[in-house]
C-alpha cells in the first residue's frame, strides 16, 4: 500500500445519508477509509441497508482499496442500530447462560451477514459493581466478574465462528463510572491492583478467545496514566499489548465524543493516537475531523520512518481481521 492507503486504512468513520453519496464516496475515494460504522441516520430497512453495503464495498473495489470494515453497534436492548423486523434481543442482561450466547450470536450474525455488516460493536465486556449506579447500567452481563468473562467470552467465540468480527468494550473497563463520556471526560480513581482483579479479567478472557477488536474507553484513569485518556494512552494501549499479549485491532471510541471534543484540539488527538500506537480512530461524524485526521496520520507516516513502520504493523492487523473473514 502507498502512505495514503496505509494512512486510510487506520481510519472508521461515520456518514450521514442512506445511499452512497457524494459524501460517502468522496470518504472513500479521497481519504481512503479502512471502515465505516452505520447509525440509526444511515438505517431504514432491510433492501436499503443492503444495497448501501453493496454498494460501498463495491466502490472501495472501484478505488483500488481492500473490503471495507462495515461496523454496528448491535448490542441489543439498550444500544440497537438495527430495528424491527430485524431481531430485537435484551442485549447482555438477557444472556444467562452459553446456550442463550450461542443463539444471540447465532441469529445476530445471520442478520447481520444478510445486511452487509462484517463488524459488530459487541460485546460490552464492562463489570459493574453491586449496588452502583453506573452509566453502563443495562448495557452489561449480570453478575461477577468471572461471569462476564466467561458470559462474553461465550458471544465473542461464537459470533466470530458464525463469520462476524466481535468488538469487546470498554477497555480497560468502565463499569465504575457514572459520568457519560459522550458530554464530558470522567476520571477513575481505582486501584491498579482493584483493576487487575475485577475490571481486567473479561478483557484477559477476551483476549484468550481471540476477539478481533478491543475497543478503548474515553477515561482518564489515574492509577494507570494520569495524563490521558486510555484511548490515546500509550501506557494503558502498552497493558493491553505487551502485558496481556494482545494481538488483534486496538481501537478508540468515537473521536468527536464531548470527553475527547472538549478537552483537546483535534490535532493533538491524532498525533497523541499515532503516539499512542493505537490501529484504528473512530470519528463518527462527518466534517473537518476526518480530513484533519487523515492529513495528519499519512504526515506522520511520511516523515518519522519509525512510525511508518508501526503503521504498517497496526494496517497488518486491521487486515489480518479482514482476511478472517475472508475479505481481504
Amino acid at each position: 500500500m502507498n502512505i495514503k492507503d496505509l494512512a486510510g486504512q487506520r481510519l472508521m468513520i461515520g456518514f450521514d445519508g442512506t445511499t452512497l453519496n457524494e459524501q460517502l464516496k468522496g470518504y472513500i475515494r479521497d481519504f481512503r477509509v479502512g471502515g465505516l460504522i452505520f447509525f440509526v441516520r444511515n438505517l431504514e430497512e432491510p433492501r436499503q441497508i443492503e444495497q448501501l453495503c453493496r454498494d460501498s464495498q463495491a466502490y472501495a473495489r472501484e478505488q483500488g482499496l481492500p473490503p471495507l470494515l462495515i461496523a454496528v453497534d448491535q448490542e441489543g436492548g439498550k444500544v440497537a442500530r438495527l430495528q424491527p423486523p430485524y431481531t430485537q434481543f435484551a442485549g447482555n442482561p438477557g444472556i444467562k447462560t452459553e446456550e442463550d450466547a450461542k443463539e444471540y450470536a447465532r441469529v445476530m450474525a445471520k442478520e447481520l451477514l444478510e445486511a452487509g455488516f462484517n463488524m459488530n460493536m459487541a460485546p460490552v465486556m464492562d463489570v459493574v459493581p453491586p449496588d452502583f449506579d453506573s452509566i453502563m447500567t443495562g448495557r452489561t452481563f449480570e453478575g461477577d466478574t468471572q461471569t462476564v468473562a466467561t458470559l462474553g467470552g461465550h458471544v465473542i467465540r461464537y459470533l466470530q465462528e458464525y463469520g462476524i468480527l466481535a468488538v469487546a468494550k470498554h477497555f480497560p473497563g468502565i463499569g465504575r463510572t457514572t459520568l457519560d463520556s459522550h458530554l464530558e471526560l470522567p476520571y477513575c480513581h481505582t486501584s491498579r491492583a482493584q483493576m487487575e482483579a475485577e475490571d481486567l479479567p473479561p478483557f484477559v478472557a477476551a483476549v484468550k478467545a481471540n476477539v478481533s477488536g478491543i475497543m478503548f474507553s474515553h477515561i482518564v484513569y489515574t492509577d494507570l496514566d494520569p495524563d490521558w485518556p486510555a484511548s490515546i494512552s500509550g501506557t494503558i494501549i502498552s497493558l493491553l499489548r505487551d502485558e496481556m499479549g494482545y494481538d488483534g485491532i486496538i481501537m478508540t471510541d468515537d473521536l468527536d465524543m464531548g470527553a475527547i471534543a472538549k478537552q483537546y484540539p483535534i490535532n493533538t488527538v491524532v498525533e497523541q493516537f499515532l503516539k499512542a500506537d493505537a490501529d484504528l480512530a473512530l470519528i463518527c461524524h462527518p466534517g473537518p475531523n476526518i480530513a484533519t485526521a487523515f492529513e495528519i496520520i499519512k504526515n506522520g507516516l511520511e516523515i518519522s520512518p519509525d512510525m511508518l513502520e508501526r503503521g504498517k504493523a497496526s494496517v497488518k492487523r486491521i487486515m489480518k481481521a479482514k482476511d478472517r473473514l475472508g475479505l481481504a
